[in-house]
């Protein structure tokens, strides 16, 4: 169990809001705008945009929380004392969409502690949006009280992703093409924004079948402290899984049927 003080949670809540909202600003000034973009080891890309918004909240992290590690998603980690929380952070999710000049793009970050992640912000600054939260405290979006949709049934139901294509090569046609059929309206562009739309009841459903753990990072305890639930495809309330869903938990476990047939077609 983790024994965290209120009062430093607080603290750390405050920082990261303000680093999200700086990085943020950082990635305005290369937005809708020529960028050049260089091809990671892994063939995903990357701007000056990134590696300067993480930059900025490494440097105000560094400042107040010198013991604290962090995690980044373009500078790696920076460990420090083995009682240290964890920082991470992704300075663009979304990247691809940022880089065809498409709003749906955000800042990542989030702080774990004692394996658990106590507080998680998202900034999306093209939309002029930011959602945070810390445990037992709720979830705030733009600084009213954030509720995830009170929808219980898959008819009614909106489902968000990021990429159909990867839908479909990693989830098994049956449960993918059920889930289609049975929800009532779809939509791409998905990345941490289609998990802020279930947290603030504007969807009830987002799937993303390839994560990262700067990717989950703040989406568990702001999907947590709206009402919504956010695991990985096996049920887990983790941000360390491969992959991940988050819904209004009314229906949580009606996706995760559809989701589970893709790990028995692999067994």
């Amino acid at each position: 169990m983790t024994h965290f003080q209120p009062s430093a949670i607080d603290s750390r809540l405050e920082i990261a809001v303000e680093a999200c909202w700086r990085a943020g600003r950082i990635t305005l000034a290369y937005y809708q705008a020529p960028v050049h973009v260089d091809l990671k080891s892994d063939g995903s890309p990357v701007t000056q945009a990134d590696l300067r918004a993480e930059q900025e909240i490494r440097s105000l992290l560094s400042k107040y929380f010198p013991g604290d590690a962090i995690v980044g998603e373009e500078a790696g980690s920076q460990r420090a004392s083995a009682e240290a929380g964890t920082w991470y952070i992704d300075p663009i999710d979304g990247t691809k969409s940022f880089i065809c000049g498409v709003p749906f793009y955000a800042v990542l970050l989030a702080y774990e502690v004692a394996g658990e992640v106590v507080l998680g912000v998202v900034n999306l600054p093209a939309l002029n949006e930011i959602i945070w939260a810390s445990k037992g405290n709720g979830c705030f979006w733009n600084g009213r009280r954030a509720r995830v949709s009170a929808v219980n049934d898959l008819k009614e139901a909106r489902l968000m992703v990021t990429d159909y294509r990867q839908m479909e090569r990693d989830c098994p046609p049956s449960g993918w093409q059920q889930l289609c059929a049975e929800t009532k309206l779809h939509r791409t562009w998905g990345d941490a924004y289609g998990h802020v739309l279930v947290a603030t009841g504007r969807a009830e459903i987002m799937i993303d079948p390839r994560m990262s753990v700067w990717d989950c990072g703040p989406l568990l305890p702001i999907l947590q402290e709206a009402g919504g639930r956010f695991t990985d495809w096996q049920g887990r309330a983790t941000i360390h899984g491969p992959n991940a869903f988050s819904t209004n938990s009314l229906l949580h476990e009606a996706v995760q049927a559809k989701l589970a047939t893709r790990m028995s077609h692999d067994t």
